[in-house]
């Protein structure tokens, strides 16, 4: 089976978007993304990612299709009554996209298995009805150090957002203790409206292609929850817990090789870090990799633009020996856009945490905000 080609036809739509462009194309070829759940919200997700050029996906499931899973789980049909619901998202995935490498897997997440699924991934979507599977996928997310993706739905209402315990949000920090099962709305007594599954996995599955391809501002430590009745939605901030639980913390597992591509997105200056080395003339250079509407705002003085779906193509017009600093708006571009040059060869290469806005934040409050 040949595998996705980024530069395909069928993504020209997605290419030409603002920040994706071939580095973010390739990015979604390359990347591995586990989906926890082949219910009404891995239905909604799953086809998603695979149009939009996901190279692999590894659909996790226990279940098997039933009739009344019909009127919300789209990828199975009634001939699918009886299969193990991964076959069936399987199946429907392939039929989308064939040159995706999909990976049914017909088991619960499990303590003893999410190293295993996780181990080379690079975002996982839990889309389980199982307050038990989302907890054990925070804690496994967070040893391997990629995010959380989650979302949930029940009778006319649901909510998503995006955990990242490297990124200083864990899922525990929004609700620290697992509630009782019979405290937690369930489709099967509380019923669902169909629609509700397609807004909330549509949430995610964007989600996993903003985080894949760097565009944009995860919904990291945000709830977005959505209200079908009213057709309104509104947002839970939440931050790091004050106080930890108490317990032993899970034991981290750590890569045991980890490549400098996987360094560099840890190379990070604060806003204040950059200030200083600047007003010490220390000779930088800096990329800023957002869009040309976003330097009418807010720019840095001296900064070279160069938007990040052009960097892969114009890395030649940059000094290999020269210490680049890459920024954008909140600092998930310029992570990106760590990899493409790392990727192209260069070595002193950081990037602006928490970007422009974070200088606007702390180094220079009359610098717009936006």
């Amino acid at each position: 089976m040949p595998p996705v080609d980024p530069a395909s036809p069928r993504y020209q739509r997605q290419r030409i978007l603002p920040g994706v462009g071939p580095a973010g194309q390739e990015a979604l070829a390359a990347a591995h993304v586990v989906v926890l759940g082949a219910g009404g919200l891995g239905s909604a997700v799953v086809p998603v990612l695979v149009a939009a050029g996901v190279g692999r996906v590894t659909i996790v499931d226990d279940d098997v299709v039933d009739e009344t899973n019909l009127h919300r789980q789209v990828m199975h049909g009634p001939g699918d009554v009886g299969r193990a619901k991964v076959e069936s998202a399987a199946d429907a995935a392939e039929a989308l996209s064939p040159e995706t490498l999909l990976h049914p897997h017909a088991a619960r997440f499990t303590e003893a298995n999410a190293d295993a699924l996780l181990e080379d991934a690079d975002v996982v979507v839990d889309g389980t009805d199982d307050i038990r599977t989302r907890y054990v996928a925070d804690d496994a997310a967070a040893r391997r150090g990629i995010p959380l993706v989650w979302g949930s739905s029940a009778k006319f209402s649901g909510q998503a957002g995006v955990s990242w315990e490297a990124r200083g949000v864990a899922y525990r920090d929004l609700f620290p203790d697992a509630p009782a099962p019979d405290a937690v709305l369930s489709c099967d007594i509380d019923g669902i409206l169909p629609s509700v599954c397609t807004v909330i996995g549509g949430l995610m599955a964007g989600e996993v292609l903003k985080l894949v391809t760097g565009i944009g501002e995860p919904m990291l430590g945000r709830v977005a929850a959505f209200d079908a009745l009213s057709g309104r939605t509104r947002e839970i901030v939440y931050r790091r817990a004050e106080e930890v639980p108490e317990g032993p913390a899970p034991e981290r597992v750590e890569p045991a090789v980890t490549s400098h591509r996987e360094r560099v997105a840890h190379d990070t200056l604060t806003a204040r870090e950059l200030a200083d080395e600047l007003a010490r003339g220390h000779p930088l250079v800096l990329i800023d990799v957002r869009e040309a509407w976003e330097l009418d705002v807010a720019r840095l003085d001296g900064a070279i633009h160069i938007p990040l779906g052009e960097l892969a193509t114009r890395v030649d017009e940059l000094d290999r020996e020269a210490r680049i600093v890459a920024i954008c708006h909140l600092g998930v571009r310029s992570q990106h856009a760590l990899h493409v040059l790392d990727h192209a060869g260069f070595e002193d290469i950081r990037h602006l945490d928490g970007g422009i806005d974070a200088w606007s934040a702390t180094v220079d409050p009359a610098l717009p905000r936006y």
